[in-house]
This record gives C-alpha cells, sequence and structure tokens, in this order.
C-alpha cells in the first residue's frame, strides 16, 4: 500500500476544512449543510457534479478520528479518490480485483487495527469472509455510499449487491450512513432511502443545474439519418467529444462512420476486456484521444473538465439517467453543449432494454429452499442451492424486498412465505417497477418533442422549481419556451386524480403537466383539461 503521512487525529472542523480544501478555501453550501447534521442523522446529499461531495467525508473523518467506508462503483473510481485522498493526508486504501491479495490482505489488517482512515471497497466485497471480519474488528464511524443513483435506476439489474448494503451497515453496529449523487428525482430519492435502509434521513438537494451546458434535441427519420446528424454534431465540436449509444454493436457502427469522416474514435462498452477498457479510458482522460463512442458503461469515473459536447445518438432509458451522463460535459465550467439525437421508433428500443430482469421463478424457489434450512450467509447459501453468487445475491435482494427472508448480521433466513407466495409477491413488484420504467422512457420522449424550455423540464423533474425559461437550450433559441403557465400546482406537490390516484407533480410546462403516480409511473396531463375540470385535485 502507498505510504501516507498519518493525518492529524480528532482535529476541529475548521483545521480539517484547511487541510482538506486549503488555507483561503471556505465550505460551499452543499458542504456545509451536509456536515451540519451528518453526525446525528444519515444524510443523502444530492449535489452537482463539482460541488465537492467527497471533502464532505474526508473532513468527517478527520472530525471523528474513526474509519469511513467508502462504497463505490468503479475499480478506477476508487483509485482516483484514494488518490486524491492521500494528496490531503488521509490514509486511504481500496479492496478490489485489481489490488493484490497481499494488498488487499494489508489494507484489512490496518482498517482493523486503525491504522487506516478510509477503505475504499465496491459492493460486492462486502460479502467476503476477511472483508466482514476485519470490518467487524474496525472502528467504522461512518459508511458513504457513493454514485448511490445506482440504488435506485438499476436497481438488481445492475448490481444487485448494492440493496445488500443495509444489511452490512447493521452488522457493522450502525454507523452514520452518508449516500452522494449529483442527481436524483423525487422517486429515486425515496427509493435509494428505503432500499439503503437510511434511518431518519436527512435529505439534502442543492442546485443541479449546469447552466454553462447547452441542451439541444435534434429529431431524425431513419437510423442512417440519425447516425449521420450525430456525425456532423461531433465533426463541428472543437474539443473533446463523449458519444453514447445504447448497444455494443451500435457504438462500433458510429465509430467506423466517424474515422471516414476524418474524426477517429474510441469505443467503449462493457463486451471489451477489462484491460481495453481501462486503456480506452486512460487514453481519454489523459488528453491523448478526443472522441470516444461509448455505452452507458462509461459513466461513473469519468472526469474529464475539458468535455465540450455530450452526444446521445438515441434517446437515453430515463431523464435521470441523462443528466447524469450530461454532466460528463463542460466540468470546467466552461460553455458545452449536450444534444440528443432521436427518432421515433428508438423509443421502442428502449422499452425493450429496460424489460425483463430478476431471478427467473426457479431459482427464486432454490434460494428460498435455501434460507429455509437454517440461517447462512450468502456462500452457503451459493452452495446449497448450487446457484452462482450474482444469481443469489439478486434472488436474495428480490426475496427480501418481498418479505420472504430477511438479513440478521449478514445471515439470512426464511421468514416462512411459502414458495408461491414469494413468487407472486416478486412478480407483483417486477410488474410495479415495469410500469414506472415504461413510463419514464415515455417522459424522455416528452423531453425530446417539447418546445418548452428544456432546462426546466429536466430540473423540475429533479424537483426544483423553475418558472422561468432558461436561455440556454434550442426551445429558447427559436423563442418558443414560455414561462410556465399558473396552475396552482408546482413540482413536489401532492395531488390526486380522479383515475390514477394519488401522486406527485414531477414537471409543470406551460401546457402540460407530468405527474408521477404511485400504480402507473409517469402520466403528462393536459393541464387545463385536468384542472379545469377538477379531474386532478390538490392533496
Amino acid at each position: 500500500m502507498p505510504t501516507a503521512l498519518p493525518p492529524v487525529r480528532g482535529v476541529a472542523l475548521d483545521d480539517a476544512v484547511t487541510q482538506v480544501l486549503g488555507p483561503d478555501a471556505t465550505l460551499r453550501d452543499a458542504q456545509a449543510d451536509a456536515l451540519r447534521g451528518l453526525a446525528e442523522r444519515d444524510t443523502l446529499l444530492v449535489a452537482r457534479t463539482g460541488a465537492g461531495k467527497s471533502a464532505v467525508y474526508a473532513i468527517t473523518t478527520l472530525v471523528a478520528a474513526r474509519l469511513t467506508l467508502v462504497v463505490s462503483p468503479l475499480v478506477a473510481l476508487q483509485r482516483d479518490q484514494a488518490q486524491s485522498l492521500r494528496e490531503v493526508g488521509l490514509r486511504a486504501a481500496t479492496v478490489s480485483s485489481a489490488v493484490s491479495r497481499a494488498r488487499q490482505a494489508q489494507a484489512l489488517d490496518d482498517a482493523a487495527h486503525g491504522r487506516l482512515d478510509v477503505l475504499l471497497l465496491a459492493p460486492e466485497q462486502l460479502h467476503r469472509g476477511p472483508v466482514v471480519e476485519a470490518l467487524r474488528d474496525a472502528d467504522v464511524g461512518l459508511v458513504v455510499v457513493d454514485e448511490a443513483h445506482c440504488v435506485s435506476e438499476w436497481g438488481h439489474d445492475f448490481r444487485p449487491d448494492y440493496l445488500h448494503v443495509a444489511s452490512a451497515v447493521r452488522a457493522l453496529g450502525g454507523p452514520r450512513v452518508l449516500a452522494m449523487t449529483a442527481t436524483a428525482s423525487a422517486h429515486a430519492r425515496d427509493e435509494i432511502v428505503e432500499r439503503l435502509g437510511l434511518h431518519d434521513p436527512r435529505v439534502l438537494v442543492h442546485d443541479a443545474d449546469r447552466p454553462n451546458i447547452w441542451l439541444g434535441a435534434v429529431p431524425a427519420s431513419t437510423p442512417a439519418d440519425r447516425d449521420a446528424r450525430v456525425v456532423d454534431e461531433v465533426l463541428a465540436t472543437d474539443g473533446a467529444v463523449v458519444v453514447y449509444a445504447r448497444t455494443r454493436s451500435h457504438t462500433e457502427e458510429l465509430a467506423e462512420l466517424l474515422d471516414r469522416a476524418g474524426r477517429p474514435a474510441l469505443v467503449y462498452h462493457a463486451g471489451l476486456p477489462a484491460k481495453e477498457r481501462a486503456r480506452v479510458q486512460d487514453t481519454f482522460l489523459d488528453g491523448r484521444h478526443d472522441t470516444v463512442v461509448a455505452t452507458s458503461a462509461f459513466g461513473m469515473g469519468v472526469d474529464r473538465a475539458d468535455v465540450r459536447a455530450v452526444v446521445h445518438a438515441g434517446p437515453p432509458p430515463s431523464l435521470d439517467a441523462y443528466y447524469q451522463e450530461v454532466g460528463r460535459a463542460g466540468r470546467d465550467e466552461e460553455p458545452a453543449r449536450a444534444v440528443v439525437v432521436h427518432r421515433p421508433d428508438d423509443t421502442a428500443l428502449n422499452r425493450f432494454l429496460r424489460s425483463g430482469g430478476g431471478a427467473k421463478p426457479g431459482t427464486l424457489r432454490a434460494v428460498l429452499a435455501a434460507t429455509s434450512d437454517g440461517p447462512a450467509d450468502r456462500a452457503t447459501v451459493a452452495e446449497r442451492s448450487g446457484l452462482g453468487a450474482r444469481t443469489v445475491s439478486r434472488a436474495l435482494a428480490e426475496l427480501a424486498a418481498a418479505g420472504a427472508v430477511r438479513d440478521e448480521d449478514g445471515l439470512w433466513t426464511a421468514t416462512g412465505t411459502s414458495a408461491g407466495e414469494a413468487v407472486a409477491a416478486v412478480t407483483e413488484a417486477r410488474e410495479r417497477r415495469a410500469t414506472l420504467d415504461a413510463s419514464r422512457v415515455e417522459l424522455v420522449r416528452t423531453y425530446t418533442d417539447t418546445t418548452d424550455c428544456r432546462r426546466r423540464l429536466l430540473l423540475e423533474l429533479l424537483g426544483e422549481v423553475r418558472p422561468d425559461p432558461c436561455g440556454a437550450c434550442d426551445s429558447c433559441d427559436r423563442g418558443t419556451s414560455a414561462p410556465a403557465r399558473s396552475t396552482g400546482v408546482r413540482p413536489g406537490q401532492a395531488v390526486r386524480h380522479e383515475r390514477f390516484g394519488d401522486g406527485t407533480v414531477s414537471v409543470v410546462e406551460a401546457d402540460r403537466l407530468t405527474v408521477l403516480f404511485e400504480e402507473h409511473g409517469y402520466v403528462t396531463l393536459d393541464a387545463a383539461v385536468a384542472l379545469d375540470s377538477e379531474l386532478l385535485t390538490v392533496r
């Protein structure tokens, strides 16, 4: 493990701020807000990229003089975070597949014996025996869940181990939890709180706007037309560009088109070998190449300040995901562009890509049976059921959400729910999720098709009230944006619809309202019809 000078232990808050941020720095609003109550309550901090969220846990670690555990999704992200922490005098180490077994063992021993300030690891590491044993002996004061939107946006289909973080926290004696993300809608925030088991949390939402990023949407008629317009957008950009495509094959097709047009592009997707992905990411982040075409796998940990444009070849699966990806542009606060090139048929692809997922009924039954034989950790459940660790993790997450199993200090036990009841409950939950996912896809269509202010629509989805046009999107450039109509409702307000039931207002446009209903997902309503006829009432 790289050596670092041990920090002054248990320092005063002002001294910790100086050590982390520098002698002349002051806390930003988001940092001060989070630090103000973190000692007493779990916290979900939603603050835009560049708000200095990682400084919050660095400062807290110095003041508390206890071990901080950072759950971070990507090896590259862990590596960069650890280096940044060492640069301000904190003893930081990582435990991941990219680190030798000897260095992992040393890091865990240092954590257990108080020789480490911050330990960074992926969520799946929390199930490994040596990690669990070391952390039980360690004085863990804070658990940080970085990129917490992963818990909501992808759920069990992305990293099922994220859904077991709550049980790991309980096994560690219930240390304080800090969840952090750059963007999260009201619904996503609720899911993060629930799935991480945050106790009476403070939910802090700070300004998500990136006013230096111009927003636009370009319609296309055919796949060839869409791809040609994407190429045009890239060629017109002087500087670094990230192009997002929905499938691996499409990334390669677009890279070939760009190469023919005289702008060679790197390709990045999950189907590439790990070494090649690392090479591509490092080449782009180091500034040795200015163009990359990627799937959504190229995201977290992508921190290059001078990206001048993010171009989407087809609409993203949700506006939450879109704004996360848009946030990779203009981190140097200089002007940047975010453009989505879309055609009507692309929506069908997003519906398909978001459908399915989850454990099969037979798998659910096998895992439930394995937990009925007595308390067992995940490895034992896998051994009893004959299933792989990842499959077991996904099934346990779904069964726990259905109340069919419970986790006590890392040991899983069946609650007595029959297999038939458990499968039915999981199926019902998936159907609710599918309805929400389908409505998220339609909400993206609302964004791409709107003639009103795009920034207002995006930010209101994230819980901000934006009555005025932004002046920095294609709708504002065309003069079609208009001040929001005075409807008597605002984003975040609870309402009830005669047909759809209870919901929460997400977006208020000049003539439309988008409401997130508990049973029907996002629904776009004609504002005049819904309100004037009293189909929609404020609760």
